[in-house]
């Protein structure tokens, strides 16, 4: 559900950025920590008080997010943050599921002592968090394990496409622990049992297809999570109960 403006004064922005880029990063802020929440309206004058700016340099800035596909803006209604595309959504994963698991296995190799102890360490912080359950955190943590196993791959183009997927997925912003809190917990599990085959020389073919299935199986569990809700909702009369 999409939260109310929030109340807390903005972060004075750089000068060297212009009000319309201090409106741009400031709205995408909102966005990527979900603040601003898939869904909700953003009124251009209630945006540009809280910024103490005029409502141009705001449009401008809805007009470049809406290029980047984080805002939609529909005639007669006015701009709100996109909903999730699955389509698209699954198409980025599919593609990462593909390119992260060859390029995991092509860095193996090459990853130090150091490096698999950051992380275990890292991954040991996304087991802690799970108390505290903040999405955004579990999904920079789970970025921050996979950046370290993947980062001395010795074929720099597939670093750089893996890089681009990420950067994709996170302008479709929305973190499928939101919705399948479940798989968190899974998830840590399959990051050790990565880490166990790099640490035991496992093939790299073996190392390659546990960290495919690892992140197809994020996607799958979005999934099944969603059209189950939906076959559901079809199920439900209107004003019954599940």
């Amino acid at each position: 559900m999409a939260r109310g403006p929030v109340t807390e004064a903005p972060t004075p922005a750089a000068p060297s950025l212009s009000k319309s880029q201090q409106a741009y990063h400031w709205i995408k802020q909102q966005i990527l920590t979900q603040e601003f929440a898939p869904g909700y309206r953003l009124k251009l004058a209630g945006i540009a008080a809280e910024l103490g700016m005029s409502v141009v340099p705001v449009r401008e800035a809805i007009r470049q997010l809406e290029a980047e596909g984080l805002v939609t803006f529909e005639r007669n209604v006015g701009a709100h943050v996109s909903m999730v595309d699955d389509t698209h959504y699954r198409h980025s994963m599919q593609a990462l599921a593909i390119l992260e698991g060859a390029t995991t296995a092509l860095a193996a190799g090459h990853l130090t002592a150091d490096d698999l102890r950051r992380a275990r360490e890292t991954n040991t912080r996304i087991v802690e968090s799970l108390d505290s359950f903040d999405p955004h955190t579990l999904t920079a943590l789970n970025r921050e394990f996979h950046s370290i196993l993947f980062a001395p791959c010795p074929n720099p183009r597939m670093s750089e496409l893996v890089t681009a997927e990420w950067a994709r997925l996170g302008n479709l912003r929305d973190s499928t622990f939101s919705f399948v809190p479940h798989r968190a917990q899974e998830s840590a599990r399959e990051h050790e049992n990565i880490l166990r085959l790099i640490e035991t020389g496992a093939p790299p073919v073996q190392i390659e297809r546990a960290s495919r299935q690892h992140r197809m199986a994020t996607l799958e569990a979005y999934l099944a999570h969603k059209y189950s809700d939906d076959a559901g909702s079809a199920r439900t009369p209107t004003g019954g109960t599940p």
